[in-house]
């Protein structure tokens, strides 16, 4: 294996997006709530046709050992169960929802002392509330933390560090429920018992940084680069520990969880609130009205572009997820889920000619984890699979940089998704 530890790219962060306050988005008249939310099995649904559900209401149970439950959003009837489009799967089993604008609850919040449950009592209200790592990656937080319980765990890294340049919803949950993600944080630490925690931002969060210091948390500043918010990335800035692919940051005693995560996990030890909302960021110059809005799990794409007052007429691409990661669409049916941090609504689009490998180089400078994307490319192309393995496929963390920087405008991510679903399935 052959490393060169680049630094990623400078992404101009979109500061009107941080300076926009969270806005309460209001319920819509149908919520579709997949059954696929989260890294693993898909929940089995537990609602049929006609049923009524509360906010709240568990629709979906953990289908395997990996897995999470799913709760209705709104108070209402079961309108179907079927397949819709889902942001990242095309189609998927879905719960059809109609809400009845009604503020009936399951369980009514309980604002309970919770500083004297157990460590086994604060993880059951963490896995009953379905809540999921919120950064994108979906681990169910309570499988995450039950491993860091099982060993040795001797830092908790919190990532607000938000580099994908469209996204700021993070960034706001931590100025405006500052004093909630901390104690979120702690309630995590206090589960792994671990010794050490820390929070890490990227420099352009001075205003965060700040608040969180005065809740007397510790925070370390990393330069404003792309990807740094990656679990990998991040983990060797801090710590200067590089983790093969076939190694889990657990393995070398580290634990990552995002503030957003950490906030679910508050509402859902002290109130003993399901994860049934999260924070977003709408984004781009083919919407009207970029905001941060906290936003009902299975909210469609049609009622958030309403409520953001509308298209505008050369709109080109909606993407779900960041600039650099994010799944275009096909569907202004597909609804927000648990792992949705935010939409992005493009007029622009680079439609530039895809030429050959000039053998340039930009892909190795600009390359976090330090492998060779272009020497990867020419073995994929030549169906040598196992040599693009040798030289890092499994290393890569699919953050598109290599992509960006590409004079030729080769798809260079697109080219590793398919060899790794190639080595998948054979």
């Amino acid at each position: 294996m052959i490393f060169t530890w680049p630094i990623g790219l400078r992404l101009k962060k979109q500061k009107n997006l941080l300076e926009l306050p969270i806005e309460v988005m209001p319920p819509v008249s149908f919520v579709f709530i997949h059954f696929q939310q989260h890294r693993g099995k898909p929940a089995i649904p537990l609602v049929k046709k006609g049923d009524a559900v509360k906010i709240g209401s568990k629709i979906g149970e953990t289908g395997g050992e990996i897995s999470s439950p799913v709760h209705s959003s709104v108070s209402g009837r079961v309108i179907d169960i079927k397949p819709h489009p889902h942001p990242f799967l095309r189609e998927g089993l879905c719960c059809v929802i109609e809400s009845d604008y009604s503020d009936t609850w399951e369980q009514r919040f309980i604002d309970s002392d919770y500083h004297s449950l157990s460590k086994e009592e604060l993880l059951e209200r963490i896995e009953k509330a379905g809540v999921v790592g919120l950064g994108g990656g979906g681990y169910p937080t309570a499988k995450k933390l039950l491993a860091g319980m099982k060993d040795r765990v001797n830092l908790l890294i919190i990532n607000g560090c938000e580099s994908e340049p469209n996204l700021a919803a993070d960034y706001r949950v931590m100025i405006e429920y500052t004093a909630s993600v901390v104690e979120g944080a702690r309630i995590l630490q206090k589960i792994l018992n671990v010794p050490k925690m820390i929070f890490v931002l990227t420099r352009n969060y001075k205003m965060a940084e700040a608040l969180l210091k005065k809740e007397g948390a510790d925070v370390k500043i990393l330069p404003d680069s792309y990807p740094v918010g990656s679990e990998r990335v991040l983990i060797r800035k801090i710590t200067k520990i590089t983790l093969p692919a076939d190694k889990l940051p657990i393995d070398v005693g580290i634990i990552v969880q995002n503030v957003s995560t950490c906030y679910a996990v508050f509402q859902a030890v002290k109130y003993n609130k399901p994860l049934i909302e999260r924070v977003i960021t709408i984004s781009g110059d083919g919407i009207n009205k970029p905001k941060n809005i906290l936003v009902k799990i299975g909210t469609p794409l049609s009622a958030i572009i309403q409520y953001c007052e509308g298209l505008k007429d050369d709109l080109k691409k909606i993407i779900f997820g960041g600039l650099m990661t994010g799944i275009a669409q096909f569907s202004l049916d597909t609804p927000v889920i648990k792992t949705t941090s935010g939409i992005v609504f493009q007029s622009a689009v680079c439609e530039d000619e895809i030429n050959d490998c000039v053998y340039c180089g930009k892909c190795i400078d600009v390359c976090p984890m330090g492998i060779l994307p272009q020497m990867i490319y020419t073995f994929i192309k030549n169906n040598e699979f196992k040599n693009a393995i040798d030289y890092g496929l499994d290393d890569c963390i699919e953050c598109g940089c290599c992509s960006y920087v590409c004079p030729s405008s080769i798809p260079l991510v697109h080219y590793f998704k398919y060899a790794r679903l190639r080595n998948m399935h054979g």
